[in-house]
C-alpha cells in the first residue's frame, strides 16, 4: 500500500510543478494549438493555447515509477519493476509516441490535421502487436503471464481464445487486444476537446482501477488452481497495477490544475493516446476487459456518439441526428456553456465508474 501513495504523491507532485515549466518552453517555441474552423466558435480564443502537455504525464508516470521502486528498494519495500509494470508503461509510451507525431505534424503544417489516418492506425497496430505478442510471454513461477486468451468480465470466465491451440490462440488473443486499444485510445481521443474533460474523466478511471487492482492483490489466487479459485484472481502484478494506476491517477490531478478552464495547455494526441493505451492496458492485465465498458462508460457514449453521427449521414444521404459529433460538441451548439458541458460529463463518468466498481465488488459477494 505504501507503494500507492508514493507514486501517487510523486505523480501529483511532477506534473503540479512540471506543467508550468513545460508550457514556458512551449510558448517560447510557439507550439500552440489549431483549433477546427467547423467546430463552435467559442472554441476560437483557444487558437495559440500549448499543447502536447501528455508528455509532461508521460514523463511524470515514467520518473514516479521508477522512483518509487528506487525508494522502496532502499528500505526493502519492493521486488523491483514487474514484467506486468514494465509492459503496461511499454503500450502507454508507445501510444504516447504516436501522438507526439501527429500534435508535432500539425504543430509543423501549423493546421488542425496532422498525421493520415492510415499512418496513425499503422503505428498504433504495430504496438499493439508487440503488445499483445509480449503479454503472452514471461510466465512467473506460478505459470502466470501479464495477458490472458481467456475474454474476460472481471476475472476469467467468458471464452478462451486458445481454444484451438496456442498458435491461434495468440493470434486471437493479438487481434483482440488490438480491437481493445484502438477503441480504447480512440474513445479517449474523441473525449479530449474541452477543457479538463478528458483528465479527469480518465482519472475517475484509474482510480478504479488503483482500487481493483488493490483488491486483486488482497484475494489473489497466488497461481493456485484449488478450490477457492472461485473467489480469488489469478492476475499477476497486480500491486503494480495498483501503484501505476494510482501515479497516472496523481499525474492527471496535478495536470488538470492547468487543465482545466480556462486551459493554460492541452494534452494533445501525446496525452489522449498514451492514457487510451494505460486504460487499455489496465482492462487487458487486469483481466477486466468487459467491465472496461461500463467503467469507461463515457468514452463508450462519446464515441458511439460519432459512430451513429458517421453511419446516419452516410445512410440518409447528408442527414444528421447530432448537430455536431463527438457528443460534446453537440451539447455546445445547443447553447450549454463548456464548463456546464464538462461538469455534467465528469458526473455521467462517475456514475459509470461508480457502477463499474459496483458490479466488480458485487460478483465477488455472490461468488465466495
Amino acid at each position: 500500500m505504501i507503494a500507492v501513495v508514493i507514486g501517487a504523491v510523486l505523480g501529483l507532485g511532477l506534473t503540479l510543478a512540471g506543467t508550468p515549466l513545460f508550457i514556458r518552453f512551449l510558448v517560447k517555441r510557439g507550439y500552440g494549438q489549431f483549433i477546427r474552423d467547423d467546430g463552435p466558435t467559442t472554441h476560437h480564443v483557444k487558437r495559440g493555447t500549448p499543447t502536447m502537455g501528455g508528455a509532461v504525464i508521460l514523463i511524470a508516470v515514467l520518473v514516479a515509477y521508477f522512483a518509487t521502486h528506487l525508494i522502496l528498494g532502499l528500505t526493502g519495500g519492493t521486488g523491483g519493476p514487474t514484467v506486468s509494470g514494465l509492459l503496461l508503461l511499454l503500450l502507454m509510451v508507445g501510444m504516447g509516441l504516436v501522438g507526439f507525431a501527429d500534435d508535432f505534424a500539425k504543430i509543423s503544417k501549423k493546421q488542425s490535421l496532422g498525421l493520415t489516418p492510415w499512418r496513425k492506425i499503422a503505428g498504433q497496430g504495430a504496438i499493439g502487436i508487440l503488445f499483445g505478442v509480449l503479454a503472452l510471454s514471461f510466465p512467473d513461477s506460478d505459470g502466470l503471464t501479464p495477458g490472458s486468451t481467456s475474454i474476460s468480465f472481471v476475472r476469467e470466465t467468458v471464452l478462451d481464445l486458445g481454444f484451438a491451440g496456442p498458435v491461434i490462440g495468440l493470434i486471437l488473443f493479438i487481434i483482440w487486444a488490438n480491437l481493445i486499444i484502438t477503441a480504447t485510445t480512440n474513445g479517449v481521443n474523441l473525449t479530449d476537446g474541452l477543457d479538463g474533460l478528458a483528465a479527469a474523466a480518465t482519472a475517475m478511471v484509474t482510480a478504479a482501477y488503483t482500487i481493483i487492482s488493490i483488491w486483486q492483490y488482497n484475494q489473489s489466487c497466488g497461481g493456485s488452481t484449488s478450490a477457492v479459485e472461485g473467489v480469488c484472481y489469478q492476475v499477476r502484478d497486480p500491486m503494480d497495477m495498483a501503484m501505476i494506476a494510482a501515479i497516472i491517477t496523481g499525474a492527471l490531478i496535478g495536470f488538470l490544475w492547468w487543465n482545466t478552464s480556462p486551459a493554460k495547455i492541452f494534452m494533445g494526441d501525446t496525452g489522449s493516446l498514451a492514457l487510451g493505451g494505460a486504460l487499455a492496458g489496465f482492462a487487458i492485465l487486469t483481466h477486466t476487459q468487459l467491465l472496461f465498458v461500463i467503467l469507461g462508460g463515457l468514452f463508450v457514449l462519446i464515441t458511439l456518439s460519432v459512430i451513429i453521427q458517421v453511419g446516419y449521414f452516410k445512410l440518409s444521404g447528408g442527414k444528421r441526428v447530432f448537430l455536431m459529433a463527438p457528443l460534446q460538441h453537440h451539447f455546445e451548439l445547443k447553447g450549454w456553456a463548456e464548463v456546464t458541458v464538462v461538469v455534467r460529463f465528469w458526473i455521467i463518468g462517475a456514475l459509470a465508474v461508480g457502477i463499474g466498481l459496483a458490479l466488480f465488488y458485487g460478483e465477488w459477494v455472490i461468488f465466495q
